[in-house]
């Protein structure tokens, strides 16, 4: 099985305006997921799909080949799915050979040293066409109806270790089959859920206030 990396961003942020070229531990924000694929033995090349020209200067400083995405991929309510379909579409039309697109959000600048390892041995084992980490919620949730609130993943005096286990896509790594992209689709119904137990986790980059979160995470569990 072959694996290629496509890390998507754009240049448009409204919330954080540069956000992918931030600075972030002395270098680019998107340089922590660039390098974090080339440093994966099982890919075998690491693509950045950008509408932006200064992206695409420091993708290419720091080793990536670029995809020139399309204007109308760039918008504000483009999906991640119609973006990857493109880069798949695109590989394929220039002959770059692949089984498998690992993608990787510039935004999850944090995720465990051999995640993506594990992840691509997950998927040579099952076979499956599809793959997602996420990680396990112990918040109690609750839904607010007539100004009133009623708990609805546990009952009052419940402790939060006795929850029924539920998950959230934790956006650090995903992984589709190429079949599955030129469909339109990263995941299918038969995906993979593989279960990160590490705070890197919760370090999702949409505002300057978490860039400083996600620096203080860094700088506390990085040997973890």
């Amino acid at each position: 099985m072959k694996f290629v990396t496509v890390i998507p961003a754009r240049g448009g942020s409204k919330r954080f305006p540069r956000k992918n070229v931030y600075e972030f531990m002395g270098k680019p924000l998107i340089a922590r997921s660039i390098n974090y694929s080339l440093a994966c033995c099982s890919v075998t090349d690491t693509y950045v799909s950008t509408d932006d020209d200064e992206i695409k200067a420091v993708s290419i400083q720091m080793g990536a080949e670029v995809i020139d995405r399309p204007d109308e991929l760039a918008g504000d309510h483009t999906t991640s799915a119609s973006v990857m379909q493109h880069a798949a579409q695109y590989l394929i039309n220039n002959g770059i050979e692949f089984d498998y697109i690992v993608l990787l959000q510039a935004t999850n600048p944090l995720r465990p040293k051999n995640l993506l390892n594990e992840a691509i041995k997950k998927i040579e084992e099952t076979k499956v066409e599809s793959l997602m980490t996420v990680n396990r919620s112990e918040l109690k949730l609750g839904k607010i109806i007539n100004n009133h609130y009623q708990p609805w993943n546990y009952h009052y005096g419940q402790r939060s270790q006795d929850l029924e286990p539920l998950y959230y896509e934790n956006g650090l790594l995903y992984i589709s089959s190429k079949e599955l992209l030129l469909k339109g689709k990263i995941v299918d119904e038969n995906m993979y859920p593989m279960v990160v137990d590490h705070i890197f986790g919760e370090v999702d980059i949409d505002t300057k206030e978490d860039m400083s979160y996600a620096e203080f995470i860094y700088n506390n569990y990085k040997n973890e």
